[in-house]
């Protein structure tokens, strides 16, 4: 009998728990074939997410947990599932049951007609507003573009991957991950499945636009370097600019002719102000990411859990 491993990230998620848990049970006890177990990664919550999951594993033999000293952020807590995950194949989701666990079987299904990797794409439905579309939009053509991993709009952290590729992520040492653009890097037989997100079922979301401001940041600094490159022709760009304006000076000298514009003067000087503090703060990104990766610190900390 195959063991499905299911890794749900929880922060804050006490009122989605038992939800969740119940909905993927009763899926598992529509398929022959399949044990399972989930995974709950508690990401430092602060209300009673972590004794209901107690009371939960207590109750229930499928269920796990694994309590982080702190909040390490949804991408450490999903790889800390992975590393605990010993299934035949592990599928994550988040807790809120806007991954439909109903989909369950059909992530299945085509990893048994052999496929490593079935990966989700989030469609939106009329209900979500044109601005959370739009920019949804942007972050994935940004990503695409500036990175070295192309990204479909809408994929989300709702996949399934088979032993073999959890594998190879366990074996990453990176400690800025970004498993979304990791999953398209290993390789492997991929698909891809689209889905209408359902609404959460209670509380709120924990991603705000300056979350998703950094988490676009993590994603492109970690799969390329177009950015310093980007940089480069930017400096290489202004340095010549001001060539175009050697004419005019020679002709205001020649002719005695006052040479005017303060105000365009300090605007064009605050200009390139600024353009040298987005180069410096591109570069300074990058030193970080090697700053953290030098100090080799772990990306969590267990505080305690119930699986080996």
């Amino acid at each position: 009998m195959k063991k499905i491993s299911i890794v749900i990230p929880a922060y804050n998620e006490e009122e989605n728990l038992s939800q969740i848990r119940l909905a993927v049970d009763k899926v598992f006890k529509s398929l022959s074939g399949y044990n399972y177990e989930i995974i709950f990664v508690n990401d430092g919550s602060r209300d009673n997410t972590q004794l209901i999951l107690e009371d939960l594993a207590k109750e229930f033999s499928q269920v796990k947990f694994i309590e982080f000293s702190r909040n390490f952020g949804h991408q450490n807590a999903v790889k800390a599932g992975l590393d605990f995950a010993d299934g035949n194949c592990v599928i994550s989701m988040d807790g809120d049951l806007q991954h439909p666990p109903e989909m369950i079987p059909q992530l299945i299904q085509k990893w048994e007609e052999g496929f490593d990797i079935v990966y989700t794409i989030r469609k939106y439905s009329k209900s979500i507003s044109y601005f959370k579309r739009k920019t949804s939009d942007f972050f994935y053509h940004l990503l695409s573009s500036l990175s070295d991993v192309e990204l479909e709009k809408g994929s989300s952290d709702f996949r399934l991957m088979d032993a073999s590729v959890i594998e190879v992520i366990r074996q990453s040492g990176e400690s800025d991950i970004f498993l979304r653009g990791l999953v398209k890097w290993v390789g492997f037989r991929q698909y891809s499945i689209p889905f209408i997100a359902a609404d959460r079922f209670a509380g709120s979301s924990k991603y705000d636009l300056g979350r998703m401001i950094k988490f676009a940041f993590t994603g492109i600094t970690a799969f390329s370097v177009k950015p310093l490159y980007l940089a480069a022709y930017l400096g290489f760009f202004f340095s010549l600019l001001p060539l175009l304006y050697i004419p005019y000076v020679i002709y205001s000298f020649i002719n005695e002719s006052e040479i005017s514009g303060w105000a365009s003067l300090i605007m064009t000087v605050v200009f390139f102000g600024g353009v040298q503090l987005i180069i410096l703060g591109i570069l300074g990104i990058y030193m970080g990411k090697i700053f953290k990766q030098m100090k080799d610190r772990p990306i969590y900390i267990v505080r305690s859990k119930n699986i080996n």
